[in-house]
C-alpha cells in the first residue's frame, strides 16, 4: 500500500458519505477534529457530529475529521513516511490550526500520542513552538479527569462542547491575529470558563509520591467550573455513512443527562440535569432518516425514560421504519417501545440491573427489581423478542458472597420465567468488573483485587454452565484493570502512555508503568480519603460540597435517593 492507496482509501469513505453541511477548505482557521480509534467506531459518536456540525457554521472556520486507520494502514503510514490525514481534503493534521480529540474512552487514551506522533504533531504540549497547531481535548473523559493525558493537550473543554467550541476558536482566532504568542493564547483560553489548560496548573506530590494538589499560575482560575451548554435544537447525525459500528444507522438524541443517581455512573453525575427535546424536534430528525432510507438510532441515558417516548416509536412505526434504542429501563419499560423494536428486526431485550441481589441494588441506588425483569421478559414474549440480555457489574462496594451467588439465582430464575410466558430463546449475561470513576460517591473506593474478580467470575460461570439456555459473556478484567487507573489516574501517566505509543500500546502498559516507577495496585486498590485532594479537583461539576460524601454514606446505609424533580436543589447542581 503507497501513499496514493492511503489518499484513494479516503476519498473513497468521503465519497461514500451523505452530509447535511458543506464545507469551505479555504476557510481562515482550520481545525481538525480527532477521534482517537478507527472511522468504523468514531462516526457513530453522536458528539463528533454535533461539534463538526457547529464549527463549520461559523464563516471562518472549516472542520475535517481524522481517525485513526486501520492497523495495517497505519503501517503503510508509517512505512511510507505520510502524515495522517483528513478524510474531507486530505490535509495533514500538522497543516491545522487547531486539533481537537474527541476523548469518550478511557482505552483511547494510547491512541492519542500515537496519532500525535504520525500526524507529526509533537506528543508533549511543552515541546510545541509557535508554527504547531493548539491541541484541545473534549469529551466525557475531559470532563471527569483529563489528567493521564493532560501532557499532550494545550487545553480541555470541561463539560459540554456546545457553544464553547466557538467561543475557544474565537480566542485562539483572534490572538493569532493580534500576533500574541502561543503562551498568551493559552493564558486568554483558561479564562473562559469551561475550559481547563493543563500548563498553568503545576501537579505537586509529596515524598512519598501521593498527589497534593496544584500550584496554579497567577490570574488563572482556582478551579475550572463544567461548561453547562444549551442543547442545539436537533442533536443527530450530520455525515451519513454505512461503514459505522451500527451500520446504516441516523442517530437522534433525544434526551442528554439522567436524574436516576445511579452512585457509579459518571455520567449520571457530570452531565445532571435531565433534558429532553420536544418531539416535534425527534421527529423532524426520524423525516430526515426517512429520507436517506436509514434506521433510526435513539440516543440517550434511558430512552424508556422519555416522557412522550410512545408517541415517537408511534412516528416511527407509522412510516414503517426501523429503529434501536441506546439504553431501556426495565422499570419504564412499554410493550409499544418492545413492539417496534422487534417489528425493526430486533432479536434481543436488553436490560442492565447491575446486579443480583436487592441489597446491592440498593446500595447502588438501582431502582429496578426482578419483577421489573420479569414484566421485561413478558413484554418481549408478546412482541415475539425470544432472547434477553442482562448487563451485571461485580467488585461493587460492600459486595459479599452472597450477592455472586444472587446473579446465579436472578439468572436462573429469569431464564426459567422466559421460557413459561414463551420466550424459548437465551438469556445472555454481560459481566464487567466495577471500574470506581471520579465524581461519583465511589470515588474514593478501592477495586476488588483481580484474583478475587477471576475467582467470583468463574464461580458464576460454574453455576450456570449445565444451563444451555443461560451464556455467560466475561469482559477481559485485565483491561478492566488498566481502565480503573487510567480512569483516576495523575498527570504522570502521560509519560507512560507515550512511552506505550512507542512500544506496543495497551500491551506494554504494566511493563511501562514499573518502568516508570508508578504501582497499578496502588491506583486501583487504595481506598482514597474523604479529605484527600483528587488529581480531578480542580475541575467543578456544580455539586455540593460534601454532596458525594453524604451520598457514599447514603449507600452504606442502602438509602434510596430519589430522582431529579423540578426545584429540587440537593445536590446543588440546580441552585
Amino acid at each position: 500500500m503507497n501513499r496514493q492507496d492511503l489518499i484513494d482509501r479516503l476519498q473513497q469513505l468521503h465519497t461514500n458519505e451523505s452530509s447535511r453541511i458543506t464545507i469551505n477548505p479555504h476557510a481562515q482557521q482550520r481545525v481538525a477534529i480527532v477521534y482517537p480509534n478507527t472511522y468504523f467506531v468514531g462516526m457513530s459518536n453522536l458528539g463528533l457530529h454535533i461539534i463538526y456540525e457547529e464549527i463549520n457554521a461559523h464563516p471562518s472556520c472549516v472542520c475535517e475529521r481524522i481517525f485513526l486507520p486501520e492497523k495495517k494502514e497505519l503501517e503503510a503510514y508509517e512505512k511510507t513516511k505520510t502524515h495522517l490525514m483528513s478524510v474531507e481534503t486530505q490535509r495533514s493534521m500538522d497543516q491545522f490550526d487547531v486539533v481537537a480529540f474527541d476523548m469518550t474512552f478511557e482505552m483511547d487514551y494510547f491512541n492519542m500520542p500515537l496519532m500525535l506522533r504520525h500526524g507529526r504533531v509533537p506528543v508533549m504540549s511543552c515541546d510545541r513552538t509557535e508554527f504547531d497547531p493548539i491541541v484541545i481535548a473534549g469529551g466525557p473523559c475531559a470532563t471527569f479527569n483529563p489528567e493521564p493525558f493532560a501532557d499532550f493537550v494545550d487545553a480541555c473543554i470541561v463539560g459540554e462542547g456546545e457553544g464553547i467550541i466557538t467561543d475557544l476558536l474565537a480566542v485562539i482566532r483572534d490572538g493569532k491575529f493580534e500576533g500574541l504568542e502561543r503562551h498568551e493564547i493559552l493564558f486568554n483560553l483558561s479564562q473562559l470558563a469551561g475550559v481547563y489548560v493543563p500548563s498553568l496548573y503545576t501537579p505537586l506530590f509529596d515524598e512519598n509520591g501521593t498527589f497534593t494538589g496544584y500550584d496554579i499560575a497567577a490570574g488563572v482560575p482556582a478551579t475550572v467550573k463544567r461548561h453547562f451548554g444549551a442543547l442545539a435544537k436537533a442533536g443527530e447525525t450530520v455525515v451519513a455513512t454505512d461503514f459505522t459500528e451500527f451500520g446504516a444507522m441516523y442517530i437522534v438524541e433525544v434526551a442528554r443527562g439522567c436524574g436516576r443517581h445511579c452512585r457509579f455512573c459518571m455520567a449520571g453525575y457530570c452531565y445532571r440535569v435531565p433534558r429532553v427535546r420536544d418531539l416535534d424536534i425527534l421527529k423532524a430528525g426520524v423525516d430526515r432518516a426517512e429520507a436517506l432510507g436509514k434506521k433510526v438510532g435513539l440516543m440517550g441515558a434511558a430512552i424508556s425514560d422519555y416522557p412522550e417516548i410512545d408517541e415517537l416509536v408511534k412516528y416511527i412505526r407509522s412510516k414503517d421504519m426501523r429503529y434501536s434504542c441506546a439504553s431501556l429501563r426495565a422499570d419504564s419499560l412499554t410493550q409499544e417501545v418492545v413492539d417496534g423494536l422487534a417489528d425493526s428486526g430486533q432479536k434481543t431485550i436488553t436490560i442492565a440491573p447491575e446486579t443480583g441481589s436487592e441489597r446491592l441494588r440498593r446500595v447502588i441506588n438501582k431502582g429496578i427489581s426482578e419483577e421489573n425483569l420479569q414484566t421485561a421478559a413478558t413484554l418481549s414474549a408478546k412482541s415475539g423478542i425470544q432472547h434477553m440480555r442482562l448487563y451485571i457489574m461485580i467488585g461493587l462496594p460492600t459486595e459479599t458472597d452472597e450477592d455472586i451467588e444472587a446473579i446465579v439465582g436472578m439468572a436462573e430464575r429469569t431464564q426459567a420465567y422466559m421460557a413459561e410466558v414463551g420466550c424459548k430463546g437465551r438469556l445472555t449475561l454481560s459481566i464487567n468488573p466495577f471500574i470506581p470513576k471520579p465524581f461519583t460517591p465511589f470515588q474514593w473506593m478501592g477495586m476488588n483485587h483481580q484474583k478475587e474478580v477471576d475467582r467470583k467470575l468463574q464461580y458464576i460461570k460454574k453455576s450456570l454452565q449445565k444451563n444451555r439456555r443461560i451464556e455467560v459473556l466475561i469482559e477481559s478484567p485485565k483491561e478492566a484493570y488498566i481502565q480503573g487507573v487510567l480512569a483516576r489516574g495523575d498527570r504522570r501517566l502521560g509519560a507512560v502512555l507515550a512511552a506505550c505509543a512507542l512500544d506496543r500500546g495497551s500491551k506494554s502498559f504494566k511493563s511501562e508503568m514499573k518502568a516508570a516507577g508508578l504501582d497499578m495496585d496502588e491506583f486501583n486498590y487504595r481506598e482514597r480519603d474523604f479529605k484527600e485532594v483528587l488529581p480531578w479537583s480542580i475541575l467543578d461539576m456544580g455539586l455540593s460540597e460534601n454532596y458525594l460524601e453524604q451520598e457514599w454514606y447514603r449507600s452504606v446505609d442502602e438509602a434510596y435517593t430519589s430522582p431529579c424533580m423540578a426545584g429540587c436543589k440537593r445536590c446543588g447542581v440546580c441552585k
